[in-house]
């Protein structure tokens, strides 16, 4: 009885404590529940509740800590013990209190769980290049999902109040290396896609940590945590699962070299010659020269020649002697268009290298009817073998293996430099041109002053969600990243320091039809399209300061002489930012040594066709030269003289008017050749150190000189006409009428080079073909004046640092649209005060910085840096720049940065000059 008794006292007591458990748990429960439902109305409903399993002290989740190396989870006391000693600023927290947890749940009325519209940012601080490899990881808020570095957490929390981030801490693992035999073989001409090239450069597993940090009071609570309110574990799953970048950004990052279906695979001629070609390679060999490699098939005639000579991964020339290309030539002159052609020894069952001939397409293409043609011909495509390398393989091997000599200056052990100012920058693929833009101008004492010394302002009046979107801030980012501490020692194992601006990069190319592209890009193009980025956000800082972008502004004379009245005109030309210059093959110092090479080459081409060993000589211009070609005297014969009012020749000469502190110049390497296909002038110009253009000024008005009369006839007043003779060249070339007539319009009939120019580089506008007569009629057109214009619309174009009379002009110009009218100005920018509207009462619009004139510098110039051009056109190839820095050149070759031996003045394809002071 008494043992009875005293397990029955026993039983009553433990189910006593087990009913109070139960109750406690179920009023916390509840007490949760009701925390939660209030702060969550009108926002997103939430997901059913998760089910975790405990396993080891950790709930299973996709957020929790990975470690690939050891395949572990959890967070081990040992770990966390680790963590705290490296963010001594921080205090680890393993198991919250109720005075923590009540701080926590006082947090939730500001944070959500991220939905499929919320731009999570994970991977880098929107204000810095921290990274969760930083040493503190990045911090992500739970309210507005952007990242922050730890240095950034105060500022974002003075502005938003809202104290719950997931702090995200990636620990590097190296991998094994691969043996070279197990590595993936290059196999398409591609990035970030199989077969392709791989830059994501993973050579490191990662343990992955996370953990809730709480603010003001810099509390890690490592995750996952039971103790946690349940919208925080689903806040954390939400952030880790959603990407980074958007749709459109990734496929940025990912590119290939896709060819486009060839127009003529259903309308091809096949001739019914009774000629079939002999499936055994050994047989085939080109009609013309009895070349026996390289060999292109015409799909309608039969015919088999030679390929065009190619660059080999050595550098040289090398291959065939076009006698495919002049076979197309010659049926096309009879009136016969056998437009494609396929190279014999890359036919196998899976397809096969396909060129078309044809000027709309003039490229590799697709032929879906390839096994068709060729069966035509006696070949069975099914059984066929690869015998030669494709032209991508042959591209692949250019990229990979490409002997840069000179201009990269392989095969020398360069010294490495690092700290500020020689921080590299990571190619994201294709973005060396970006790279060596960037670098030189961040080598600017003016660049640092605005973007550095004032980063700080910027990031603070840039909220975080608008951060990624504003370009000062960007900019800030990216040039506190190069001349800074902050990220200027190498990583262990690395050749130096280095940056990704892979934010940077999607800004400026957004809404760009080629920059926002992962395609290989000019120079020249980026370096002018950044300035008007630049610009743009320039114009709307009213700091007093005077914009970057003037220091580069120049403004050129031209003098007119009308040879019909002997009277002259001085016209005074817009601003230019960039001086780019004609190439005068004609003023070769060794023309005839490079005649002599180019006949031995082409007598060995044609005897056997064999690889071309002799080192190429090429076309040496002196750099005087290629600068006083711009200012050369041109004869326009069909001038409409003022003075007479009849056409006759006019000669036209033009000089600088005003000097810039910094003077890019830019060697037109990339022309037309005889058969209207662009290409690339392998020459060499060497640019002298030091630089005088006084003779380049201009004088304006001489003694003696008469004036031609500013009143144009009423014929001349109706506006400018197209040069019909260019027109024709370039209809010539395969584009319409319409498109034509506006590209010689668009560069004053000032020759078929530049209006080819321009219609390479506006061909995909959407009113590229529409009639000129037409747009001029168009709502918003030149006589377009009575559009209404919205107050608010003004407002907005007033706060980007325009005058109200130009704001309103604009409107009325482009129907009211904003968008539109904010292009129509920036296109305008430098004729705007000339403009005949009512200037705006004092005060509207724009700041000291707007109105600012740019100062006139000195004639006499140094040279500061110049961008250098690897390739046969500007799709392809490498960009590099040599910059000189404290008294020594310096070469800045994508992430790696080293002191430069011996600068290759003579290949640049930009080149910076900066004066020796005021005028």
């Amino acid at each position: 009885l008494s043992l009875f008794l005293f397990f029955s006292l026993s039983l009553s007591l433990a189910l006593s404590r087990a009913l109070s458990l139960s109750l406690t748990l179920f009023f916390r429960r509840t007490e949760m529940s009701v925390r939660l439902r209030a702060p969550l109305q009108g926002q997103h409903s939430l997901p059913r509740r998760r089910k975790f399993t405990l396993r080891g002290g950790s709930a299973s989740g996709d957020f929790h800590s990975i470690s690939k190396a050891s395949g572990k989870t959890g967070i081990s006391s040992e770990s966390r013990c680790s963590t705290a000693e490296k963010m001594a600023s921080w205090t680890v927290v393993p198991v919250p209190d109720e005075v923590l947890l009540g701080k926590i749940r006082a947090g939730l009325a500001k944070i959500k769980v991220p939905s499929f519209g919320d731009r999570v940012r994970k991977v880098e601080c929107v204000y810095s290049f921290d990274t969760p490899e930083s040493p503190d990881g990045l911090f992500v808020s739970m309210s507005n999902f952007q990242g922050l570095s730890s240095a950034h957490l105060d500022m974002e929390f003075a502005r938003h109040a809202s104290p719950l981030y997931l702090n995200i801490k990636w620990k590097r693992i190296p991998k094994p290396t691969k043996p070279e035999a197990e590595k993936e073989e290059v196999t398409k001409l591609a990035i970030g896609v199989d077969g392709g090239f791989d830059t994501g450069e993973e050579k490191f597993d990662y343990e992955k940590t996370n953990f809730l940090a709480v603010m003001p009071d810099k509390i890690l609570v490592p995750l996952p945590q039971q103790e946690l309110p349940e919208l925080i574990t689903m806040v954390v799953d939400g952030i880790m699962k959603a990407s980074d970048l958007s749709e459109e950004e990734a496929q940025v990052l990912s590119w290939e070299d896709k060819r486009q279906v060839t127009k003529y695979a259903d309308s091809i001629v096949q001739l019914s010659n009774g000629k079939k070609i002999n499936p055994d390679p050994s047989t085939w060999k080109c009609e013309d020269s009895g070349v026996t490699e390289g060999l292109w098939l015409n799909l309608s005639d039969g015919y088999i020649g030679s390929g065009r000579a190619q660059v080999g991964a050595d550098g040289q020339m090398g291959g065939g002697t076009g006698a495919a290309l002049k076979h197309y030539k010659e049926e096309k002159a009879k009136g016969n268009n056998y437009p494609l052609a396929v190279k014999l020894g890359t036919i196998t069952p899976k397809g096969a290298d396909v060129y078309s001939y044809s000027p709309e397409e003039d490229d590799m293409v697709e032929n879906p009817k390839l096994a068709e043609h060729l069966k035509h011909w006696g070949i069975n495509m099914m059984v066929m073998e690869k015998t030669e390398k494709t032209m991508a393989e042959l591209q692949i091997d250019m990229n990979m293996k490409f002997d840069f000599d000179k201009i990269c200056e392989s095969g020398k052990a360069l010294q490495t430099r690092s700290g500020p100012g020689y921080v590299g920058l990571k190619n994201m693929g294709n973005t060396c041109y970006l790279n060596s833009v960037v670098q030189v101008l961040c080598t600017l004492p003016e660049i640092k002053h605005r973007y550095v010394d004032k980063a700080a302002d910027a990031f603070q009046s840039t909220p975080a969600t608008d951060s990624a979107d504003d370009f000062t801030c960007q900019m800030s980012k990216l040039a506190v990243g190069l001349l800074t501490e902050k990220y200027s020692k190498p990583e262990e194992g690395a050749e130096g320091a280095c940056v990704t601006p892979q934010m940077f990069k999607f800004l400026v190319g957004k809404g760009h039809a080629e920059f926002s592209t992962g395609n290989q890009q000019d120079a020249q193009e980026y370096l002018t399209h950044l300035f008007s980025k630049m610009e743009r956000a320039e114009r709307t800082q009213k700091d007093g300061d005077l914009p970057v972008t003037k220091l580069f502004e120049f403004t050129c004379e031209e003098r007119l002489l009308c040879m019909q009245s002997n009277k002259v005109k001085y016209t005074e030309g817009l601003k230019e930012k960039l001086l780019s210059v004609t190439i005068p093959l004609d003023a070769a110092v060794n023309a005839a040594e490079v005649q002599s090479y180019e006949e031995r080459a082409g007598k060995r081409q044609k005897s056997d066709g064999a690889k071309d060993e002799e080192t190429p000589i090429k076309p040496q211009i002196p750099f005087e030269a290629v600068v006083e070609s711009y200012g050369q005297e041109q004869s326009i014969p069909d001038y409409m003289s003022p003075a007479t009012n009849q056409k006759g020749v006019a000669l036209k000469r033009t000089r600088f008017k005003t000097f810039p502190k910094y003077l890019f110049i830019h060697l037109k390497k990339y022309v037309m050749g005889e058969d209207w296909l662009p290409k690339k002038l392998d020459v060499l110009v060497k640019a002298p150190e030091s630089l005088d253009l006084e003779g380049m000024r201009s004088t304006g008005p001489q003694p003696g000189e008469e004036m031609l009369p500013q009143d144009v006839p009423a014929a001349a007043a109706a506006g400018p006409v197209a040069d019909e003779s260019m027109v024709a060249q370039l209809m010539a070339m395969g584009f319409g009428e319409n498109g034509c007539r506006r590209a010689c319009l668009a560069t004053n009939n000032s020759g078929t080079e530049d209006a080819m120019e321009w219609v390479f580089l506006h061909m995909q506008d959407a009113n590229f073909n529409d009639p000129v007569e037409a747009l001029a009629a168009a709502p918003g057109g030149s006589g377009s004046d009575s559009a209404g214009v919205s107050a608010e619309s003004v407002e907005m174009l007033i706060g980007m640092g325009f005058k109200k009379a130009h704001a309103e002009k604009a409107l009325r110009e482009c129907g009211g649209d904003i968008e539109r009218a904010a292009d129509w100005l920036f296109s305008r920018i430098d004729s705007l005060d000339a403009m005949d509207v009512d200037e705006a009462p004092a005060g509207q619009g724009g700041g000291a910085s707007v109105d600012a004139v740019a100062p006139n510098y000195k004639a006499q110039y140094k040279l500061k840096g110049f961008i250098s051009h690897v390739g046969r056109s500007t799709a392809c190839g490498h960009y590099v720049c040599h910059i000189k820095k404290d008294d020594k050149w310096t070469i800045f070759n994508d992430r790696k940065v080293a002191v430069s031996e011996d600068p290759p003045f003579d290949l640049g394809y930009i080149y910076l000059y900066e004066s020796i002071g005021p005028a």
